[in-house]
């Protein structure tokens, strides 16, 4: 019997919640761990950055399993990571024990109860002209989390401490476990007569596509942009004199305004032209950024330009999803996805850890700031020649003999 799709969406956005507020949250522990352990700003950001790295890298991996046994284990052990990198992060005395935690545990957990995952089982089942909404749900459900539990982490840190805080983080990281029990999207057995495209085939036929390789140094600059300014943006805050309130502020305002555009994106992604969209989103964060740059930071002025930023924030998701699944099928959707996101992730460590060794070499985050500028007009021009067709392009399939 088919499961609800209202269920379906309601467990998968609350999950997507849990995992992005989660992570979403670290930058607000840099200034009070590196105070506490005399660390440096680019060490922890170097953490959080490898983190992002290995996300990536072990992605398609985590894709790959879930394609083949189904999201909802996947996703349960991910959780089951995500509370022991937290706890390991609270009790990390060096920062090579952090590192640990924070990089390398954290970062497959991100993985295995991610976005990429949780999207992909949801994709699988639903039909496909609820595709594009459930999509654009499940990334509302990412940003809404982020805007609920960064000030939720923030009054942690202020009541109990950053120890305090994390530990709480980490107990609340095992409510994934329960609601990934509805995703089980084990693929159905191939049709008779016919053989099924394997990973390997659906991989080399992604690899030698142009427009895989466009949407990969896309999500590249997303990654860029997202992880430079979840991490360092309440640094920067901090640089321009303002309360922490502010930064913290500034993160849960970028969550809650993503959850309008991401469910606007999601919209456009069934009515529009996905390469426009993408084209649009990313010229607009340049713009955004050139003129938040050229005006005086006060609070209002920041809160401003995170509520913008918040609608540009994680709309690339919906559209690259759909060209995704247009371009390459939905039969090894999580592993291409996966390899898509790689991308995201590799822009992610650039973003997080350049920007950490702008500011201890400069003292500043204004370079880093124009870096972020010239990516966003690269990743407008690239999408430009994207394939964006009206039907999904078929797998290669051969009869039995």
């Amino acid at each position: 019997m088919t499961r609800p799709a209202a269920l379906l969406m309601t467990c998968a956005v609350l999950c997507a919640a849990l995992a992005m507020g989660l992570r979403q949250s670290f930058g607000l522990f840099l200034a009070p761990m590196t105070a506490a352990h005399a660390w440096s700003a680019s060490g922890f950001a170097f953490a959080i950055a490898l983190q992002v790295l290995l996300n990536g890298v072990s992605q398609p991996i985590c894709g790959q399993i879930a394609d083949r046994i189904g999201g909802r284990r996947v996703i349960m052990g991910g959780a089951s990571l995500y509370a022991l990198g937290i706890l390991g992060m609270a009790l990390s005395e060096g920062l090579g024990l952090f590192t640990f935690f924070a990089g390398l545990v954290m970062g497959v957990a991100v993985s295995a109860a991610g976005m990429p995952v949780i999207i992909a089982s949801l994709t699988r089942l639903l039909p496909e002209e609820q595709r594009g909404r459930a999509v654009g749900l499940g990334t509302a459900g990412s940003s809404f989390g982020q805007f609920l539990v960064v000030p939720l982490a923030q009054l942690g840190i202020l009541q109990w401490g950053w120890q305090g805080a994390l530990m709480l983080m980490a107990g609340a990281a095992l409510l994934m476990i329960p609601l990934a029990l509805p995703l089980a999207d084990a693929p159905a057995p191939p049709k008779p007569g016919v053989v099924e495209e394997s990973a390997g085939a659906a991989l080399k036929r992604a690899l030698g596509t142009p427009t895989f390789w466009y949407l990969f140094f896309g999500f590249f600059v997303c990654g860029v942009h997202v992880s430079f300014l979840s991490v360092h943006l309440p640094g920067f805050v901090a640089s321009c004199h303002l309360p922490a309130a502010v930064g913290a502020g500034a993160i849960a305002l970028i969550g809650l305004f993503n959850v309008v555009g991401s469910l606007g994106a999601g919209e456009l992604s069934s009515r529009w032209k996905r390469r426009e969209l993408l084209v649009l989103i990313y010229a607009s964060r340049g713009v955004l950024m050139a003129g938040f740059m050229l005006v005086e930071k006060t609070a209002l002025t920041v809160l401003g330009f995170s509520a913008i930023m918040g609608l540009l924030w994680l709309s690339t998701v919906p559209p690259t999803v759909a060209l995704v699944a247009r371009n390459f099928g939905t039969r090894w959707l999580a592993t291409i996805f996966g390899l898509v996101f790689l991308g995201h992730q590799v822009g992610g460590f650039t973003g997080a850890f350049l920007g950490g060794l702008i500011f201890d070499r400069t003292g500043s985050y204004d370079l880093m700031w124009s870096v972020s500028i010239a990516a966003a007009a690269f990743a407008a021009l690239v999408h430009l020649p994207v394939r964006d067709g009206m039907t999904p392009a078929p797998a290669p399939a051969t009869k039995a003999a």
